[in-house]
C-alpha cells in the first residue's frame, strides 16, 4: 500500500480544555510545522477540505439533499426548532434542534400548527428529519443574512436576528411562529415530561444546492451533517470509524465534535503517529476551528532542539 496523507479535523483549543498530551506526542508536536491564521470556525475549516462549485455556503440545501434527497431545483432554509429563555434584558437562544430531543412524535404534533403560516407565505415547512426542519423557497428567492446557531447559542437573541428591509418580513414570521408554539399544548405536555418547550424557530444556512462538491482527499469520514453532505456530494463520503486507520490516498478525519482530549491521543493521535512512524502514512495534517494547522512528517524527528508542545490542540 502506498503511504497517503490523513488530515484530521479537530475541534477550537478551548472545546478541549488545558489537558497536557504524553511526552511522546508533546515533543511530536512540538517538532511539526505550524501555519496560523486560515480562517476560524467551522464554515473556514471545511471549505479548506471540500470546495463548493459555485463556492457559497448552503447548509439547508446540503444536509436536506442527505436527509431526503430532494433538493435540486429550490432554495431551502433550514427553520429548526429551538428554546428561547426570556430575561431581563430580552431573549436568549438556549438550545437548537437535536439538543432538544425531539422524536417523530414531536415533529407530528407542532408542524401542522406551523404549515398555514409558512404555507401561505408560500414556503411549505416540513421534517424529514425530527430535529432538522426545513423551509422550500422558489431557486430565485433572496435572503437576508442569517446567524448560524453555534453563533447565537447563548447570546441575546435579538441581536441575531435578520436586520434590513429583507429582515423585516422574517422577524414577522418568527413572531408568528413563536405566538403558534407557546400556545401549542404539545409543549405543556413536553414540559410535563421533563423537557424543554420548543417556543421558536431559529432560520439560518439558506441557499441552492452546489453543481457539485471538489474534494481534496479520497475519503472524508464524518458524522457531521454538514461535513457529510458536502462529501456526499463529492463522492467521499465516509462514516466516521472508531479509531484512525489508514488507508490509500489521502483521508479526511472529521473529530470536531470530540471534547475528551485523553480520548482524542489515544484513538486517533498515538495511532496516526504509529502509522506515521511505519511509513504507513506521508504526512498528518491537524487542521484546527482556531484556523491553524500543524503538519507532522518524519523527517522532523531530528528537531530535537524544539520544545515540546503543551497541549493537543494549537491556538
Amino acid at each position: 500500500m502506498t503511504a497517503g496523507v490523513a488530515t484530521l479535523l479537530l475541534p477550537a483549543a478551548r472545546r478541549l480544555g488545558s489537558a497536557a498530551p504524553s511526552a511522546a506526542v508533546a515533543i511530536a508536536l512540538g517538532r511539526a510545522d505550524v501555519r496560523r491564521g486560515l480562517g476560524e470556525g467551522r464554515r473556514a475549516q471545511l471549505l479548506r477540505h471540500l470546495h463548493p462549485v459555485p463556492q457559497h455556503w448552503p447548509v439547508a440545501a446540503l444536509t436536506r439533499q442527505r436527509d431526503a434527497g430532494d433538493a435540486a431545483g429550490a432554495a431551502w432554509l433550514r427553520a429548526d426548532p429551538c428554546r428561547v429563555q426570556p430575561d431581563i434584558n430580552g431573549a436568549r437562544l438556549l438550545g437548537v434542534g437535536e439538543t432538544l430531543g425531539l422524536d417523530a412524535r414531536d415533529a407530528a404534533q407542532l408542524l401542522p400548527a406551523l404549515k398555514p403560516l409558512f404555507g401561505d407565505a408560500g414556503m411549505p415547512i416540513d421534517a424529514p428529519v425530527p430535529g432538522r426542519w426545513y423551509l422550500r423557497l422558489p431557486p430565485s428567492s433572496t435572503l437576508p443574512q442569517f446567524t448560524e446557531p453555534d453563533d447565537a447559542l447563548g447570546a441575546d437573541l435579538f441581536e441575531h436576528l435578520a436586520q434590513g428591509p429583507e429582515g423585516r418580513r422574517w422577524r414577522g414570521l418568527l413572531s408568528e411562529a413563536q405566538v403558534v408554539l407557546h400556545n401549542h399544548p404539545w409543549n405543556a405536555q413536553r414540559l410535563e415530561s421533563g423537557r424543554p418547550a420548543i417556543n421558536s424557530l431559529w432560520f439560518w444556512g439558506g441557499g441552492v444546492l452546489p453543481d457539485h462538491v471538489r474534494p481534496d482527499h479520497a475519503q472524508v469520514c464524518s458524522d457531521d451533517e454538514v461535513a457529510g453532505g458536502l462529501a456526499s456530494l463529492a463522492g467521499v463520503a465516509r462514516p466516521l470509524p472508531a479509531c484512525f486507520e489508514t488507508g490509500e490516498g489521502g483521508w479526511l478525519f472529521d473529530l470536531v465534535a470530540m471534547r475528551d482530549a485523553h480520548v482524542l491521543e489515544r484513538d486517533w493521535l498515538r495511532p496516526a503517529l504509529d502509522a506515521l512512524r511505519a511509513r504507513d502514512l506521508h504526512a498528518l495534517h491537524l487542521d484546527s476551528a482556531d484556523g491553524t494547522v500543524v503538519t507532522l512528517a518524519r523527517g522532523q524527528r531530528w528537531r530535537f532542539w524544539r520544545r515540546p508542545a503543551a497541549r493537543l490542540v494549537a491556538a
